[in-house]
């Protein structure tokens, strides 16, 4: 056999094995590629709730967050005072609209967050930093104490509480660390976080797991004291540990939770702790790694500089898509310096931070929402939180009557037929075709194949070998607010009841994928021995 003979048949071999071979060309035709399930090889697993999602602290409470594109007011109650004060040090207010505490026991709200458990809800946020929890059942403060910006009470926690049973979610937080919860010399005390944990447990409920503080980098910005260091953040940590140990809490403690490093969205001019400054200082103490994961800024912090935003023309460019691998590459590469074998929780993440651009809301973003659970679950990421599930533009669902959003039916589909177990589906067939695969939920032996065509100009295939059912999300315009499954527009039924998501048999050979679609093929009879 000539040498050129036996490269090209090892190289066969070796795309086999991984899932995907390539046929030699016959008579000048071009080669067909083939993607086998069955051989498909375990590379890894994600958390049973590895798409899970955020509700913003300053949402339970009810004030100040992102300004929805669409909105032309800014009315507020007079009387609340708090509701000026409550935003991110020295940022533009008019970038900030008013909002009244969510209502958590919304019907529709519930069904539909039910829909994507199980699930962790993660009530955090710039905003929970300076957040006074008020133990008492009287009406809330019109000002918040000395020391805080915004006051939450017990009911509506309870709401939160009573939310996370009916929508299948256990609760992940974080705790106030402004002036007001400290000492005489500027340590951070626990007296509000007992209070907010006792009562949490006296109503039914428990953290499962908690950062110390919101995006402890950005220290100052979130309100934590002038000058605030690392070694600052390393004794806080510290005590706040020890309190969740003298409570006996079975809390993990996820950290640090950083946000802007492994791509550029913070302003040079902004100071900026490092991960590696604030890991260095604690030693390991954390149960996990976490992190935060925006691929730039919306077009609300304009101001930061072009180059931290990002445009409609380039949402299925390769460069876009590949950001959150590469911001996940970068604390994976923190995590395994300073706290190695620790799982890596990635706990709040959308398209852009400030709110989400105005296709956030479009499908033009299920590109880049579906390709990063592909990309993070293959990473070895356990666990992904979306920013958020119904505020500003990035929500899953409309933050005014909860309708679904396209995010929110691509969240669905990855729900019902991506199971735990990843794969290697091997390299895709052509560069504008992203390929993932994981093991079918609630069938041994299956298969899905998650396929992305962010080609616009023409559709791709490739070859299966077993039958398989269909399901292909397409629009008429990519900034569509609206999303069919199979040329059916996905929508409410009466009583708010979901569509039955129903895939299209399709026959085993070559699979055509339109332009700028995403298909998942769920193939039950694929006979993968790791997923058995």
């Amino acid at each position: 056999m000539s040498r050129h003979i036996l490269v090209r048949f090892l190289a066969i071999g070796a795309l086999t094995v991984l899932g995907t071979s390539t046929s030699i060309a016959v008579s000048g035709q071009a080669p067909k590629t083939t993607v086998t399930p069955a051989t498909m090889a375990r590379i890894g697993t994600v958390d049973e709730r590895f798409q899970s999602y955020n509700i913003e602290m300053v949402e339970v409470t009810g004030g100040r967050f992102w300004k929805p594109y669409a909105s032309k007011s800014d009315a507020k109650p007079a009387t609340n005072k708090q509701s000026t004060a409550n935003q991110p040090a020295g940022m533009d207010p008019s970038l900030y609209e008013y909002r009244p505490p969510i209502n958590l026991s919304n019907p529709r709200l519930r069904k539909l967050a039910q829909a994507l458990g199980p699930a962790y809800l993660r009530v955090s946020g710039t905003w929970a930093n300076t957040t006074y929890f008020q133990d008492s059942d009287d009406p809330a403060l019109a000002v918040p104490p000395k020391g805080f910006n915004g006051v939450l009470t017990r009911q509506q926690w309870k709401g939160v509480v009573d939310f996370s049973h009916a929508a299948n979610v256990e609760i992940v937080t974080s705790f106030a660390i402004s002036a007001g919860t400290r000492d005489a010399s500027g340590a951070w005390t626990a007296e509000q976080a007992k209070h907010f944990l006792d009562y949490t447990q006296s109503v039914g409920g428990s953290i499962a797991a908690a950062e110390y503080f919101n995006e402890p980098n950005l220290a100052e910005i979130g309100g934590a004291p002038k000058g605030y260091t690392a070694a600052d953040y390393a004794r806080d940590v510290l005590a706040f540990r020890d309190f969740l140990n003298k409570a006996g809490s079975k809390t993990l403690l996820l950290g640090p939770g950083a946000v802007g490093e492994g791509t550029m969205i913070v302003p040079g001019a902004m100071h900026m702790l490092t991960s590696a400054d604030l890991l260095t200082a604690t030693g390991p103490v954390f149960d996990a790694v976490s992190y935060h994961s925006y691929g730039g800024v919306s077009s609300r912090c304009s101001m930061f500089g072009a180059a931290m935003g990002t445009s409609p023309a380039a949402a299925l460019s390769d460069e876009w898509l590949a950001r959150s691998g590469k911001i996940a590459d970068f604390y994976s590469g923190v995590r395994d310096k300073f706290e190695p074998g620790k799982p890596l929780w990635l706990t709040e993440t959308a398209q852009t931070a400030c709110g989400g651009d105005r296709w956030a809301s479009t499908f033009l973003d299920s590109f880049r929402y579906l390709d990063q659970l592909g990309t993070l679950a293959k990473l070895g990421v356990q666990i992904q939180m979306h920013n958020t599930l119904a505020a500003s533009d990035y929500g899953l669902l409309d933050e005014k009557t909860y309708e679904p959003r396209p995010n929110y039916w691509a969240a669905l589909l990855w729900r019902k037929l991506m199971g735990t177990t990843v794969l290697e589906p091997g390299p895709s067939p052509t560069s504008n075709l992203h390929l993932y695969a994981q093991c079918l939920r609630n069938h041994p032996g299956g298969v899905t194949l998650l396929v992305i065509n962010a080609d616009q100009n023409m559709p791709q295939s490739f070859g299966v070998p077993t039958a398989s059912e269909r399901y292909t999300l397409t629009a008429e315009d990519l900034q569509d607010r609206s999303v069919k499954l199979n040329g059916v527009e996905l929508q409410l039924g009466a009583g708010d009841t979901l569509p039955e998501l129903r895939g299209k048999a399709t026959r085993s050979g070559q699979v055509e994928f339109a332009l700028a679609s995403i298909t998942f093929l769920a193939i039950p009879k694929a006979h993968n021995a790791s997923c058995q």
